[in-house]
Formats: C-alpha cells, sequence, structure tokens
C-alpha cells in the first residue's frame, strides 16, 4: 500500500488507515474475535495506519488493538489515539450508552487540562498494552477551546519535544475550530470526520488551504457520514443520528447516479476524499473483516477519469454541483 509523509513530522503512513470506533460497539455490539479478525484483515491487506480513541466503547477499542499490534512489530504501524476524555466508573449512568453497545462500567469525563492529558496518555498506554504511541490528538474540544490551547496542546507539545510521540493534533466533526487550532497551537495533523463527503464539503473553504498552506496533515475520518453513504437504503445514519429526509434524498439520487455508470458509492467516496491533496489518510471504520475487505477494495475500484471531469455531457461527482433536479 502506498505510503506518504505524515505533514512536516517524520513518520511516514499508509494512504489508508483503519478507524476503530466500530470495534468499540459502535451501534452495535463487536465481539472480541470479530475485532480481532478485522484488523487482523486490514493488515492483511497493507493497512498500518490505525486510529483509536479512550471514547470509543469506553475503552474497549483501545484494548482490541493493543491486543493484536503487541503481536506485530512496533515500527512496522503507526498507532494514534486522543486526549480530552478520562474513563471512570459512573453508577449513575444508564446501563447501556446510546452509541456504544456491550461496553464496560465506564463513562467518558472531559478533561483538558495539562495533569488530565498527562493522566489520559497513561491511562491509553496500560489499555493498549504498548510502550508508545505515535500521534496524539485532542478529542472534541468543541466547548473547550481555551483549555485546550493552554492546557492539552501544552501536555502534547512536551511529550512531541522529549520524543515521547512523533507527532500532534487534534481530531473534530467541526473544521471551524480546527481553523483556529493551526494558528494557535503547533500541530502537525487533524483528524476531520464527516466534514468533507460527497454529501458535505464544509472543510473546503477554510481549512483546507490553511492546512496545505502549513503543510499540517489531514486525517480523514467519517467518509462515509457514519453510514449513509455505505447504504442509503436501509436505517440510514448522518453524523452518528438517524438521517434526515432530505439526506437521504441525496444520497440515493447519489447511488443511482453511480449505478448507471457501474461506480459503487461507497468507491466514489472513498476516491472523492483521497483524491483532493490536502488529504493524507482515509480512514475507514469497520465492524467485520468484510467490511475492512470491502472498504479497502473500495478504495481500489476502477473509476473512469471522465467520471470526475466537470463537463456537462460526462456524468461526474462535483463537490459544487446540484444533484439533478437540485436547485443550486
Amino acid at each position: 500500500m502506498e505510503r506518504v509523509r505524515l505533514g512536516r513530522s517524520s513518520l511516514e503512513v499508509t494512504r489508508l488507515g483503519l478507524g476503530t470506533a466500530p470495534l468499540g460497539g459502535l451501534f452495535e455490539p463487536v465481539s472480541d474475535s470479530d475485532a480481532e479478525a478485522t484488523i487482523a484483515t486490514a493488515w492483511s491487506h497493507g493497512v498500518r495506519f490505525f486510529d483509536t480513541a479512550p471514547l470509543y466503547g469506553f475503552g474497549l477499542a483501545e484494548q482490541r488493538l493493543g491486543a493484536f499490534l503487541r503481536k506485530q512489530p512496533r515500527d512496522n504501524y503507526v498507532l494514534s489515539t486522543k486526549v480530552g476524555r478520562l474513563l471512570r466508573p459512573d453508577v449513575g449512568a444508564p446501563r447501556e450508552d446510546p452509541h456504544y453497545k456491550g461496553t464496560p462500567p465506564l463513562r467518558p469525563r472531559f478533561d483538558y487540562s495539562y495533569d488530565g492529558v498527562m493522566r489520559s496518555v497513561e491511562e491509553s498506554l496500560v489499555r493498549l498494552g504498548l510502550d508508545r504511541i505515535d500521534i496524539l490528538l485532542v478529542h472534541d474540544p468543541d466547548d473547550h477551546y481555551d483549555e485546550a490551547v493552554a492546557g492539552a496542546f501544552r501536555a502534547l507539545q512536551r511529550l512531541r519535544d522529549d520524543g515521547s510521540i512523533k507527532a500532534i493534533g487534534a481530531g473534530m466533526n467541526q473544521s471551524e475550530m480546527l481553523a483556529r487550532f493551526a494558528d494557535a497551537a503547533p500541530v502537525d495533523c487533524f483528524l476531520l470526520a464527516g466534514r468533507y463527503t460527497l454529501l458535505d464539503q464544509g472543510a473546503l473553504t477554510t481549512l483546507f488551504p490553511i492546512c496545505t498552506r502549513k503543510n499540517i496533515a489531514i486525517l480523514l475520518g467519517g467518509i462515509y457520514n457514519s453510514g449513509i453513504l455505505a447504504n442509503p437504503h436501509g436505517q440510514a445514519k448522518f453524523n452518528y443520528e438517524d438521517a434526515d429526509a432530505s439526506l437521504v434524498a441525496r444520497a440515493r439520487a447519489l447511488d443511482a447516479l453511480c449505478k448507471q455508470h457501474g461506480i459503487a458509492l461507497k468507491a466514489a467516496a472513498i476516491q472523492f476524499c483521497l483524491a483532493h491533496p490536502a488529504v493524507t489518510i482515509g480512514l475507514q471504520g469497520a465492524r467485520t473483516a468484510q467490511e475492512a475487505a470491502d472498504n479497502i477494495a473500495m478504495a481500489h475500484a476502477p473509476i473512469p477519469a471522465a467520471w470526475w471531469r466537470p463537463r456537462r455531457a460526462t456524468p461526474r461527482i462535483d463537490a459544487h454541483a446540484p444533484l439533478p433536479g437540485e436547485a443550486r
């Protein structure tokens, strides 16, 4: 699999990565054996970048990913996890979380302080069972900008300066605050989820130009917008919630357009994202070995070059064009 440099860091990464939120039981529970088979399949297809977080399954994803990676040569892969949430027992929490299923009796607590981040890193290393992490990302600091700048990024910069980690950044479902962090903190990369897809190009105007100019790598997650671009005909999800009717209609129109020309919607979705020069890694989540293999196949499926060209007579995916029958 193709490898590229991660922004201005010293890391080399594969163009495709495995995101592990589904392996933490996102929307439905996943067994340990299915999680292991999923990671093993991604590995067998050449994936060597793996992203996780304490939030994903309240520690489950980190534990499952670490159980597999401990068996591999440590210098053969790049691992990222996140800070900003500490996992603690919560006797008052509902037995089942609205998003993560089959999880341990822990719940995340926001903590973007310097000391909280240092504790988070130590606890992640224990769950992973590894001696180091390559990339640390400040996770979802939407309502904690000042604390993230004063505390979390200061801690991450110290860890990078002393050689404990190789790269730092933030992971969010919005692009506006990431653009602010690009000026406020010495970041190497951002994980952007769901804001540059066939259905949403919110990152194009501000974030991508800034990152291109500053050589900040984009790790792109949420390529299928929580599932609607993988299958818009079932119980479609968008941004982790049930998709509204207008989004479902858009996704189904895209799917129909793809089918007319023998192209899978998932192939168009992933290859559209990877085609942008600001995008370094396409992160694809999977909960089964078959999903992992299918996602990787979609990233390499043949798509006629003419499909992408903005010609009136040629069907194409155009980020700025309306769908058939839709007003601009």
